[in-house]
């Protein structure tokens, strides 16, 4: 009988790993909408108040903080997180209940941070932007143990208000990057290391490796959400050379990776050649199919970006 009894419990549990190995199809696909956005112009707060709802976010009560990408300034180049987008989120989660809404972010380079913002337009486009911009390179830290690291760091410092956040909303813009092909909501988080810490432009994180840090800070952030600013990217020697790609997109999702697939697909670039994408998932989740699309498909809206010639492998080859 004792036999038997070991024998049934060696079936049962070569069943439940059967199926973990068949994952595949356990669970939910994560969901990505893809919205067609012709120019800043349009009523992105609606548009945005009808993603939160789409997605299913709660956030009457919540702390939200709102993480765009701040890099740099150049008139002709479309190098930071449009503004207009920025604001319309804040309406956006403002009205959808969000008890407080706050920006922030800690550009790499070491320039006066405001005196940037004010440059790229955030004061004339979001009201009230000095007293809700905090600047993370100053910011108040903690330090944060990484476990299963995929880089050569132990830990990580990082701020206090992305730590105490209810909800992080990476904000990137589309663009092509000369070190991992593509910066996107999973490389807008290097922004959240300080750089009164690690300096500028906080080197001590590439020595660890680009790729696998951001796979990093993945494991370390509040529960995150997608905005993902591709009405006008950037391609060529991005994220601050490059040129102007009207790609006419919004994309958002819970799940990062998956958005960030899902870009990649936009831009004509292959999301299983993306170092970080493939620390994170496994080729296979990483497949279209994986993913539950919103709105428009990938294809329909793909656009190919510019890559420079040391990524041109990373060009997805099939328009299905």
């Amino acid at each position: 009988m004792e036999k038997l009894k070991l024998g049934r419990r060696a079936l049962i549990a070569s069943g439940f790993a059967g199926l973990a190995g068949c994952g595949r199809n356990v669970g939910p696909k994560p969901r990505v909408s893809v919205h067609k956005v012709a120019s800043y112009s349009v009523e992105l707060t609606e548009l945005l108040r009808g993603v939160i709802r789409t997605h299913g976010l709660n956030v009457k009560g919540k702390r939200v903080v709102l993480k765009p990408n701040l890099v740099e300034f150049d008139p002709l180049i479309p190098i930071n997180t449009n503004p207009i987008l920025v604001m319309a989120a804040l309406e956006a989660f403002r009205a959808e209940g969000a008890a407080n809404v706050q920006i922030a972010e800690g550009p790499g380079h070491r320039r006066p941070t405001l005196d940037m913002s004010e440059a790229a337009g955030y004061f004339q486009a979001v009201r009230g932007f000095e007293n809700l911009f905090t600047d993370l390179n100053w910011s108040d830290v903690e330090k944060v143990v990484i476990p299963s690291p995929f880089s050569g760091l132990k830990e990580l410092y990082l701020p206090k208000m992305i730590l105490g956040c209810d909800l992080l909303i990476s904000m990137p813009k589309m663009k092509t990057h000369h070190w991992v092909g593509a910066t996107l909501s999973m490389k807008n988080f290097f922004g959240l290391v300080p750089g009164a810490v690690y300096g500028w432009p906080k080197n001590p994180l590439h020595w660890a490796g680009i790729n696998e840090v951001i796979a990093d800070l993945q494991k370390l952030v509040p529960p995150t959400f997608a905005i993902v600013d591709g009405i006008v990217g950037m391609e060529g020697n991005g994220p601050i050379q490059g040129q102007a790609k009207n790609a006419g997109v919004v994309v958002a999702g819970r799940d990062l990776a998956a958005v960030d697939a899902t870009c990649c697909r936009i831009m004509g670039i292959d999301p299983e050649m993306v170092g970080y994408l493939g620390l994170v998932r496994k080729p296979w989740q990483l497949a279209e199919n994986a993913i539950e699309q919103l709105g428009e498909v990938p294809a329909a809206v793909r656009t190919d970006f510019a890559l420079i010639p040391e990524f041109s492998s990373l060009r997805l080859t099939s328009r299905a």
